[in-house]
């Protein structure tokens, strides 16, 4: 069943997060760097332009609640801090995704905001159980699977919550 995405509003102790939205690109593009998506499956965009194909892309399956990524930012001064992907929501396992910029890296947001995903869409979403892919060599996101109750998945290198 598709989720209505325009009242969203997820909260955590540090984290407002919310559907990604055109005013949101500027400062996410900002924060994509080689550093950053070094254990993703995708390279950085080259410019705005090429990043506005990409997000485009987000925006009609963000509005029928099929595939959300959500911007994450900070509840005091509502800084920039991340996306969160919660992909296929119609399946029995949704999968998960998940990076914050470089600078706010070792604070334990990528944990916060991934556990406030999984809490809102454990309500709001059909899901046998979600999953989390993690290449063996980030910790960082092992860890934060790890600590959701995720276990290593026997076919892929990644987790299920």
């Amino acid at each position: 069943m598709p989720v209505d995405t325009h009242a969203i509003r997820i909260l955590s102790q540090r984290l407002s997060i919310e559907p990604f939205c055109e005013q949101d690109a500027v400062e996410s593009f900002a924060c994509i760097t080689p550093a950053l998506t070094r254990y993703m499956s995708w390279e950085p965009p080259a410019s705005l332009e090429e990043y506005a194909q990409v997000w485009g892309r987000w925006l009609p399956a963000i509005a029928d609640g099929s595939d959300i990524v959500f911007t994450v930012r900070e509840r005091v001064g509502a800084r920039f801090t991340g996306l969160v992907g919660l992909h296929h929501t119609g399946s029995e396992t949704p999968e998960l995704g998940i990076w914050i910029r470089e600078d706010k890296h070792g604070l334990g947001l990528g944990g916060e905001a991934v556990r406030a995903v999984v809490q809102w869409a454990s309500e709001w979403v059909v899901a046998k159980h979600f999953i989390y892919p993690v290449a063996t060599q980030n910790g960082a996101s092992r860890r934060i699977a790890e600590a959701l109750g995720g276990g290593r998945h026997r076919e892929a290198d990644g987790g299920e919550i």
